[in-house]
């Protein structure tokens, strides 16, 4: 059976939902595979993964894409076994959302920012939004659980990973989150993520942009983004 699982703080939450109604360990890590590595190693985590795809096992200590392909065709596999019409990834997604609900997610990459004003945007997110942002109060529609600077501390080595991410956390599930890349003289590329849970049956296949378009007007309002950066649209989508 499975030891555990775990992912990457950034990526979607639909991971913990599963976790709990099995009863399996579950790690929520920052960005960077040693994390699981280290689980991995521990034999506290069988699968992880994180939102720029990689995916893998406790079988290798590294991201395994031929695995993420092989697992997928099983799953495939077992689902159509005995099933008078064929049963699609598409199929299994939905299935999935039904019994679960969907995380909608997408990320926002600005790249190319300069460097003072992305720090300044943090800086006005750590110092401003979180204290702010108390249990009870309202982003726009929203109304917070919880807001912080993602802090972990490895279960394994007793490590601390610090300032991963500022984050907050809605009483539905949603969550805004924005992490800083490369403050390098060429440039600071912000990382904007964005989730929205959504467990009404009929909404399920909404667009992703569309179903996500109120929490991500949220976000831009709270961080300031266009106002630090100058920039009305992201360089990428994902």
């Amino acid at each position: 059976g499975l030891k555990g699982v775990a992912r990457s703080m950034p990526t979607s939450g639909a991971l913990d939902r599963v976790a709990a109604k099995l009863g399996v360990p579950f790690f929520e890590t920052p960005t960077g595979w040693k994390y699981f590595g280290n689980l991995m190693d521990a034999e506290k985590c069988s699968v992880c993964g994180e939102e720029s795809f990689g995916t893998g096992g406790d079988h290798v200590r590294e991201k395994d894409g031929m695995w993420a392909v092989l697992a997928w065709l099983s799953i495939l596999a077992k689902k159509n076994e005995g099933a008078s019409e064929f049963v699609s990834v598409e199929d299994i997604a939905v299935a999935h959302w039904k019994e679960y609900g969907r995380n909608f997610f997408s990320r926002y990459d600005y790249e190319g920012c300069d460097s003072e004003s992305a720090n300044k945007m943090m800086d006005y997110l750590r110092n401003e939004v979180i204290p702010a942002a108390a249990n009870g109060s309202k982003m726009g529609d929203f109304v917070v659980d919880k807001a912080d600077d993602f802090e972990y501390t490895d279960p394994i080595d007793g490590s601390v990973a610090s300032k991963q991410g500022v984050r907050i956390v809605f009483s539905d599930g949603s969550r805004i989150i924005f992490r800083l890349s490369g403050t390098g003289s060429s440039g600071a590329t912000i990382r904007l993520y964005i989730e929205q849970y959504e467990n009404d049956a009929s909404k399920m296949l909404v667009d992703a942009q569309e179903a996500l378009k109120p929490i991500i007007e949220t976000a831009l309002e709270v961080s300031k983004l266009q106002e630090f950066t100058g920039r009305d649209k992201p360089t990428v989508i994902t």
